[in-house]
């Protein structure tokens, strides 16, 4: 048995709970205790500007911003933890405040664990290759974990992750739809078909 996931994941700062672009957070619900809207479908919270400005008061550094230089050797980092894993990487993209990944997996492993693992490999080839960002730390607290339940699902996963507007870089192994020879994407001409 083996299972795909979509991984997003922000870095540190670049999108607060609060923020107006809409946020998975615990949130109060009135009164009563505090929950988190998180359920595929539904609304999810937006424009809290308390939240939002509580948890700005609370960051140990400044935002974490990629750039180019830092997410072509965090691709290869992406790419290589994947091999020694053993697991599939079908698409990447780096964006200067995110990474969205589509990974197939043998088994059945908490979703949080490949996360995990690309998150702190990344780090480290960050910190080994541009120092600690100031904050101590490059990302957010885990990140999106979409299982995806089957290969129009998979296919729809890796478009969207090509179509990404601004990526920094965009790779698709090769096979996949739309997967140049060397798999990596030229980011100018990218942007510039997905209107940005």
């Amino acid at each position: 048995m083996t299972r795909t996931w979509l991984l997003t994941w922000t870095t540190y700062g670049t999108w607060l709970p609060g923020d107006e672009r809409g946020f998975v957070s615990n949130v109060a619900e009135g009164d009563g205790p505090e929950v988190k809207h998180n359920v595929s479908g539904t609304p999810y919270d937006a424009r809290q500007r308390g939240l939002a400005l509580a948890a700005r008061t609370q960051m140990k550094g400044e935002p974490v911003w990629l750039s180019a230089a830092q997410a072509a050797p965090l691709a290869a980092q992406f790419r290589e933890t994947a091999a020694f894993r053993g697991w599939t990487l079908h698409a990447l993209a780096i964006m200067v405040n995110h990474v969205h990944l589509v990974a197939t997996v043998p088994g059945d492993p908490e979703p949080e664990t490949l996360l995990c693992d690309f998150k702190s490999y990344g780090s480290r080839r960050l910190n080994r290759e541009f120092g600690s960002p100031a904050g101590g730390t490059w990302w957010t607290v885990s990140g999106s974990r979409r299982k995806l339940p089957d290969e129009c699902a998979r296919i729809a996963a890796v478009r969207y992750v090509r179509n990404q507007s601004r990526p920094l870089v965009v790779w698709i192994a090769e096979g996949e739809p739309g997967a140049s020879a060397s798999g990596f994407e030229d980011t100018e001409s990218a942007s510039s078909k997905s209107g940005g």
